[in-house]
């Protein structure tokens, strides 16, 4: 059961990049919506369970939420819209850079970095000059998507860990209810500003929309928590790698997206230094016990 839940959540975070690419919606308003109905699915049971959770927030607890809320509204941001300008295989693989993201934003806190973690930093970063090279040689909108997935895997990566500070005092529907409700006022304010509709789209949008909250959080990220009460967080964090190769191969077979074949050589780059990363930061949290448990890093798809 547990390999086939995990082989569930591969496919439903992997079609996630695949169906906002297909959605024909303006960028801010998918991520609104998504994170709209995020927030009714995990609130409504939360309030049933514990209404007072609700009510007797510290401090440090809304500094967390109000960061992790802005964090994950910019990153959505970021990456619908890069989903939007460049391949969906070159936006998935660049916004899940956030596990090397984290990684240095622990270096700049102080936190030491093992060598291992740095040399998967290093294959990765090579895989990112490679991928953008052959976008740059296509268009100059392909390297701005390029950008725009990168600007988004460090969101997420601040995402994850402003989260884990929320996550230390706050159980997982109080903390994601709040979080995803701020993030869509966030978005809903962004879309006014920019002028971005959120209503009025042709039915295929509303399905597209409908599809990617049920497919991404449900089979997705839902999974994804499960099994993080079953297996280990590092097992899980190395499974949700298959995001990777799992968007590319999505949108190929029903998005009939060729790339050239340089570019999958930079996301095996990427793939195989992310897992250095993962595995390097996973043996150091199990040495030093350190840290408290955060949401898991859920690739293109940060929502826990």
């Amino acid at each position: 059961m547990t390999v086939f839940l995990a082989v569930i959540g591969v496919l439903g975070v992997s079609a996630s990049g695949p169906i906002m690419a297909a959605t024909a919606a303006p960028a801010l308003a998918i991520a609104f919506w998504r994170n709209a109905l995020g927030a009714v699915v995990m609130g409504a049971p939360a309030v049933l369970r514990n209404p007072r959770g609700f009510s007797r927030l510290t401090r440090a607890e809304r500094k967390w939420i109000l960061i992790a809320s802005i964090a994950l509204a910019l990153h959505f941001a970021c990456f619908i819209t890069a989903l939007k300008l460049t391949s969906v295989a070159a936006a998935t693989a660049l916004v899940c850079l956030q596990a090397g993201w984290i990684a240095l934003f622990n270096l700049f806190r102080g936190i030491p970095v093992a060598p291992r973690v740095l040399a998967g930093l290093g294959a990765a970063l090579v895989g990112v000059v490679v991928i953008t090279g052959f976008d740059l040689a296509l268009s100059r909108e392909a390297l701005l998507g390029d950008l725009l997935a990168v600007a988004g895997g460090a969101l997420a990566g601040l995402y994850t860990i402003a989260g884990g500070k929320a996550r230390a005092t706050l159980s997982t529907g109080t903390y994601t209810s709040l979080c995803y409700g701020l993030c869509a006022v966030i978005l809903l304010l962004l879309c006014a500003v920019f002028r971005q509709p959120v209503v009025s789209f042709e039915p295929a949008a509303w399905l597209g929309i409908l599809g990617v909250t049920v497919v991404a959080q449900l089979l997705g990220h839902s999974v994804f928590n499960h099994l993080l009460a079953v297996i280990s967080p590092l097992v899980v964090s190395m499974i949700i790698l298959l995001e990777i190769p799992g968007a590319a191969i999505l949108a190929a077979v029903f998005l009939q997206e060729q790339l050239p074949a340089g570019t999958y050589g930079g996301l095996a780059l990427i793939l195989a230094g992310l897992a250095v990363v993962v595995t390097g930061q996973g043996r150091r949290a199990v040495k030093t016990e350190a840290l408290p448990p955060a949401p898991p890093a859920l690739g293109g798809d940060v929502e826990a």
